[in-house]
């Protein structure tokens, strides 16, 4: 039987070596023919006109007429309107992730104006919260994290300003090529502006392995993330696989890659620099000048007792460095090579001399008067530290060579490159093309500002089509490109490939605003239907691929903890700043040493992303709904149904801290309990109950009553002042019942 079982295996290996053989082959012969150049992906954003469908009524925007036009091609015919409770929860949390307040309930299914439901749009689109719901998506998008990962997991304590300098974007309306911009080259644009700086962290957010033994490999890593999380992110085109080898099954070349990465290469990768206003500068300037006046002379003395000892340590770590690295570090740094000057990056965590490392090395007179001026030093406080960010800077000096690496590796090196594009994107005919794969011998060396502005120019053939795909997809559930981040050769072929086309000239038009791009979408038709369809359409469309009604859809765990805090009256709408720690369950700190709760409550209640981001400790409960590896970009969260999620929804404290408070808000609303069970039922599901539903949920809270009392006399009596707190206390019954619904799909998931 084994020997069997390892015939089987050997041949199932060999059919798959055969399979990559082939798709190899397959692509060489593409790349030869010229046929992936054909591809749609690659083509110019076309000028289309919308069709004009049979039936016009339905139509409210040019969107309808697209969708509209296929669904009756395909027999399919639009699924009814939602009604008013299920649009407004379902525009509330898309927009700002959390449900509808009851009274902002009534008052939209009360209003008979017929701009009601567009007003709600722009309402929403202006809420602070919606650049909070919004940047979640984009923070997938960019790996957002806010430690190293790998083994020690260190923190990154300015990480949390690309986050809110995200909500800033979003909240702002900042138009998207410039928004791309600035996280591409913001420092060499806009060099002077804080935000700009802040974005280039972008690149950075990758994980990153420290305190590595090779550090060459180490910058080549983040040097490979930063370009393959451009080019799916950005361009929605897996550059990745061509890293090693030529694509197999794209029409992307190893020089394609290294050329793309030469851009980035000339970057100097700061992991915390200051990043002030001009005026946070001054002020700064200011208190410096007055905090030097005050220690100098402690300073000096603390300098001169400690310069022999630094210098014969940093000397002993020297003679440990190679030769090339001893000379480029004792090189004065307006003498250095570009490469001398990357050696220096890379090897200067080596020869870092610490405190410690000094107090070790001075005897104990010297010991003595160092601890004298230190006391003397530290009795002058210290100017407030400027902000820091991390963020890419770029060197005035030579810029360093990129080379073609045989299988990626830094030791095999074969070709030199420049920066220039992708080849496949810019062989179009002259008239409609982007810009020259690389610049011509002797002209300057293109840099980041360059690749920016290209990858931002109207002409280009994906930046718009992908943003525009993105955008979609989290309103429909899924894209009109079912693959967000391959819009490649082997990528799924849009399902309305006009309406794609339309949607991106439309969005460049508009002058790339995301808000006008929203209130497109939401404001049609399309957006609009019901989720529920009928059996004839199940058949014909059993995957809405034609949107022949809206997709119901799981929310993620975020909207689920943040909607627990707002329906329970506990969310706290602090924006910005450091991240914040919620406590997590006893079990698993007992096991990790990487989360220590915040001591305030307040700090508890604050939304889910302002959570702190760690790379290999997620929040426990946003890790139950498929919180995305932070690793890597997503492109689409996993929406998984398990026992865990079960689990969490029954037993975690957020939900039962969220039922109790919940359902002292219900009591202290409504007078009686027909009236507090319709009040809940608005407040969490945003719809009233069936009557049945009424029915059994009176049955179900008397019955829970019931138990506790009966519970309670067999129990011995609390003391008095534990039986002063417990009369403060909602009826167990209402609490119960609350849980239960939270517990529903209609609260998980949106109409």
């Amino acid at each position: 039987m084994a020997s069997r079982t390892r015939q089987t295996l050997w041949v199932y290996l060999a059919w798959l070596a055969l399979l990559h053989l082939k798709a190899g082959n397959d692509a060489t012969a593409q790349q030869g023919s010229g046929e992936p150049r054909a591809h749609w992906a690659f083509q110019p954003v076309r000028s289309v006109a919308p069709p004009h469908p049979q039936t016009t009524a339905w139509m409210r925007n040019p969107i309808d007429a697209f969708i509209l036009d296929g669904l009756e091609k395909a027999s399919l015919s639009p699924a009814p309107r939602a009604d008013a409770a299920q649009l407004i929860r379902r525009l509330t949390l898309a927009l700002i992730g959390r449900p509808p307040s009851p009274e902002e309930l009534e008052a939209f299914v009360r209003d008979p104006s017929a701009d009601a439901y567009a007003r709600l749009v722009d309402r929403l689109l202006d809420s602070p919260q919606y650049g909070e719901r919004w940047a979640r998506h984009w923070l997938d998008l960019a790996r957002y994290a806010e430690s190293d990962g790998f083994e020690h997991d260190a923190i990154r304590p300015a990480a949390w300003r690309y986050r809110d300098y995200v909500i800033q974007s979003f909240n702002g309306n900042k138009p998207y090529d410039r928004f791309i911009a600035e996280q591409i080259a913001g420092d060499l644009l806009w060099p002077e502006t804080p935000a700009a700086l802040v974005a280039t962290g972008f690149n950075l957010l990758g994980p990153d392995m420290v305190d590595s033994a090779d550090q060459v490999q180490r910058r080549l890593n983040t040097l490979n993330d930063m370009t393959d999380t451009t080019g799916a992110v950005v361009m929605g085109l897996t550059f990745g696989c061509a890293r090693c080898h030529d694509h197999k099954t794209e029409p992307f070349t190893q020089r394609d890659y290294y050329q793309l990465q030469a851009f980035f290469a000339p970057a100097s990768f700061q992991r915390e620099r200051p990043v002030p206003t001009p005026e946070e500068q001054r002020i700064y300037d200011v208190a410096m000048r007055g905090y030097d006046a005050q220690t100098g002379d402690f300073r000096r003395a603390i300098s001169a007792l400690e310069a022999p000892a630094r210098q014969h340590l940093l000397d002993e770590k020297l003679s440990k460095l190679s030769e090339d690295a001893q000379l480029a570090h004792r090189t004065p740094p307006a003498q250095r090579t570009r490469e001398q000057e990357g050696t220096v990056q890379e090897t200067a965590p080596m020869i870092q001399v610490t405190d410690r490392e000094v107090e070790k090395a001075l005897a104990p007179e010297q010991l003595r008067q160092r601890k004298e001026q230190l006391a003397k030093l530290n009795r002058v406080p210290k100017p407030t530290p400027l902000p820091l960010a991390m963020m890419l800077q770029s060197s005035n000096g030579p810029s360093p060579k990129t080379f073609i690496l045989a299988r990626g590796d830094y030791n095999n090196p074969r070709e030199e490159v420049a920066p220039g594009y992708p080849a496949v994107l810019c062989r179009l005919k002259k008239a409609e093309l982007p810009a020259d794969p690389a610049p011509a011998p002797g002209s300057p060396r293109l840099n980041r500002d360059a690749l920016a502005k290209w990858l931002t120019r109207p002409d280009h053939p994906l930046t718009a089509r992908v943003l525009v795909n993105r955008i979609w997809q989290h309103h429909f559930g899924r894209g009109l490109v079912a693959t967000p981040s391959d819009f490649g050769t082997r990528g799924a072929a849009p399902s309305h490939p006009e309406l794609l086309d339309w949607l991106a000239a439309e969005f460049i038009r508009s002058g790339w605003h995301l808000k006008q791009l929203h209130r497109l979408i939401l404001n049609s038709s399309a957006y609009q239907q019901s989720a529920t369809a009928t059996p004839d359409t199940l058949a014909r469309d059993p995957d809405n691929r034609w949107f022949s009604r809206q997709t119901r859809t799981r929310l993620e765990g975020e909207v689920i903890r943040d909607s627990l805090l707002a329906i329970s009256g506990r969310l706290n709408g602090a924006q910005f700043g450091p991240s914040v720690f919620p406590p997590i369950p006893a079990d698993i700190t007992r096991t990790s040493k990487n989360w220590t709760s915040d001591p305030e409550a307040a700090a508890h209640m604050r939304r889910s992303i302002y959570i702190f981001a760690r790379r290999n400790l997620r929040f426990p409960f946003l890790e139950a709904f498929d919180s995305p590896d932070s690793n890597l970009s997503c492109p689409e969260r996993g929406r998984s149904t398990t026992a865990p999620q079960s689990l969490t929804l029954l037993n975690s404290d957020d939900v039962m801290e969220a039922a109790g408070a919940t359902a002292e808000r219900v009591r202290r609303q409504a007078p009686d309990l027909n009236s507090q069970i319709q009040y809940a039922y608005r407040l969490i599901l945003s719809r009233p109950p069936t009557p049945k539903e009424l029915a059994l949920s009176r049955q179900f809270i008397k019955t829970s009553d019931q138990r506790q009392l009966d519970s309670d006399r067999t129990q011995p009596q609390p003391e008095q002042g534990k039986n002063d707190r417990n009369a403060a206390q909602p009826p167990p019954g209402l609490r119960e019942f609350c849980r239960a619904l939270f517990n529903l799909n209609s609260f998980v998931y949106a109409e």
